[in-house]
């Protein structure tokens, strides 16, 4: 069959059509393939080797003949997984509503095939066509060594993952009309990092926002909300305020398309209402508010915060910053193992010298300390109510070679844009205030509150300290165009596994904080710290 032959299902037949031309699918009535060729004496032998050219074609044009034409367990059956594959291929005509399918295969690249469904999706009397592109991957089977399609279910639909499923029928809930909070309504299609947010708002939130749910076709996951494909009717929306702000949505929207793998998250520090989310990402995970990564150097606003507490610094107080520190077997170095000879505690803190915090660690005398400052000042573990699905950060007790490892974010630390964000919040506020997304009047949720405020001279001494950092330290560069007061921390992860660090930055201007990082992004300064004066900027 030539690129761009179409496959269609005429008077219950399945029929290929080349230029014009129909002829029976090759070999769907007959069998299939066995996968062997057979000697003279009539034994078959197992075929080995990458598929060919022709395999990969027939076993494609085979595959699709078979599901367009409802038949299930034949198309499951040309899979590796077939006990998988059947489920799913059966509910494409039953839990989706799908019918007059036909389907156009397109020219292969090596093992992989690209191909365009077109069918009708009709539910009690509603009815819509639908179009998309999908593709699959022909592979030698293991014990057979036929040619197979390699199971997944994104070949059913790009969006589908396991155990999901397609469903249309009356959705879940019904459909909203969010508005941030000037009114400005806030779509998936202006606003794509929405997407995953405005889904879980509309699960949480459509019976409360007053609306009527009409007829979808979505992906439906064992746990978590729809995501729909297909709207056949409408519904009535009703309207969700939120607290994100349109301008910076769009401010953040821009700044991650910068680098790929980005998130940013920006938040009111004086109320926690967060005011923009946004991600870059291929595999469509919201990482703003889910992620779990360790932060780099933007703990160290935390660790400074137990230090000063604790007594061991002041901001104008000498701290040894030597290029190396052992702690417990364990040697850490500064970037480029620079040394500040003679330095406060403000520079090494502005530089981000890591030398200078995990030296202090047994004058802490106390291997939960870091843990328990991080959950009762700054809210980092708690179970926050942000009206939506998020990872809340976790700093475990740590002791020995982990514990210098967590002071200077790093091991077991875990975190996310939201999470750092809402360090840098705390810092400039003095107190923590658990980030919302959905005020809080609209169910009357319990918010989470910490034990305690940072003191007044810890939060002065700390606020200054952000301040040198964006003002002359390494945070200086990517702060420059952002007026006001304002104050930074950069930050670097080393991950195992990768040969670039990931950039972290958080930073604050007037009563605005924001934090971003970019997986593999090098020096927080150089990737993440542009993307958050770009949000600061626009606020």
């Amino acid at each position: 069959m030539r690129s761009g032959a179409k496959i269609a299902v005429v008077g219950g037949v399945f029929v290929l059509f080349a230029g014009g031309v129909g002829y029976g699918a090759h070999n769907v009535l007959s069998g299939g393939d066995d996968g062997g060729t057979e000697s003279r004496s009539g034994a078959v032998t197992k075929r080995s080797g990458p598929p060919s050219a022709e395999e990969i074609r027939t076993t494609a044009e085979d595959f699709l003949a078979a599901w367009a034409s409802g038949e299930a367990p034949r198309a499951a059956q040309l899979t590796n997984n077939a006990a998988e594959a059947e489920p799913l291929l059966s509910s494409f005509r039953d839990g989706a509503h799908v019918s007059a399918v036909t389907m156009k295969q397109g020219k292969p690249v090596g093992p992989k095939v690209p191909f365009t469904v077109s069918a009708t999706v009709s539910y009690e009397g509603a009815s819509k066509p639908w179009t998309y592109a999908s593709e699959l991957t022909v592979v030698r089977g293991l014990t057979t060594g036929r040619p197979l399609v390699d199971w997944a279910p994104s070949v059913v639909h790009p969006q589908l993952d396991k155990q999901e499923r397609l469903r249309t029928g009356p959705a879940a809930a019904p459909p909203i009309r969010a508005v941030d909070r000037r009114g400005r309504e806030l779509t998936k299609e202006k606003y794509p990092s929405l997407g995953p947010v405005l889904d879980q708002l509309r699960q949480r939130y459509g019976d409360k926002a007053g609306g009527k749910a009409g007829v979808e076709l979505v992906v439906s996951p064992p746990n978590g909300a729809d995501t729909t494909l297909l709207t056949l009717s409408e519904g009535e929306p009703g309207e969700l305020p939120t607290t994100l702000d349109a301008d910076l949505q769009a401010a953040a929207e821009k700044a991650v398309k910068r680098h790929s793998e980005a998130s940013v998250v920006a938040i009111k520090p004086s109320t926690g209402e967060i005011r923009a989310v946004a991600n870059n990402r291929k595999d469509g995970f919201d990482a703003a508010l889910g992620g779990q990564q360790a932060p780099g150097s933007t703990m160290k606003i935390v660790t400074a915060a137990l230090l000063l507490d604790k007594g061991l610094v002041a901001a104008d107080r000498k701290a040894e910053c030597p290029k190396e520190a052992m702690y417990q077997g364990r040697t850490f170095h500064n970037l480029g193992h620079f040394d500040i000879p003679g330095g406060t505690f403000t520079q090494s803190f502005a530089r981000s010298c890591n030398t200078a915090f995990i030296k202090l660690i047994d004058d802490v005398h106390d291997d939960a300390a870091l843990s328990k400052l991080a959950r009762d000042a700054f809210g980092i573990g708690l179970d926050w109510s942000t009206g939506v699905q998020t990872f809340d950060g976790s700093v475990p007790e740590g002791s020995g070679g982990e514990a210098a490892a967590q002071y200077i974010g790093q091991g077991t630390v875990q975190m996310n844009a939201l999470t750092v964000a809402s360090v840098a919040a705390t810092a400039k506020n003095g107190g923590f205030r658990q980030p919302v997304i959905v005020p809080r009047s609209l169910d009357g949720r319990e918010l989470a509150t910490a034990d305690r405020r940072l003191s007044g001279s810890v939060w002065r001494q700390l606020r200054d300290m952000m301040r040198a950092t964006a003002q002359w330290g390494s945070g200086a560069r990517a702060m420059a165009g952002v007026p006001g007061d304002k104050g930074a921390k950069t930050g670097s992860a080393e991950v195992d596994g990768q040969v670039t660090s990931n950039s972290w930055f958080a930073g604050f201007a007037g009563d605005l904080a924001a934090a971003a990082v970019v997986q593999s992004g090098g020096h927080g300064g150089d990737a993440a710290g542009p993307l958050v004066a770009s949000v600061l900027k626009a606020g």
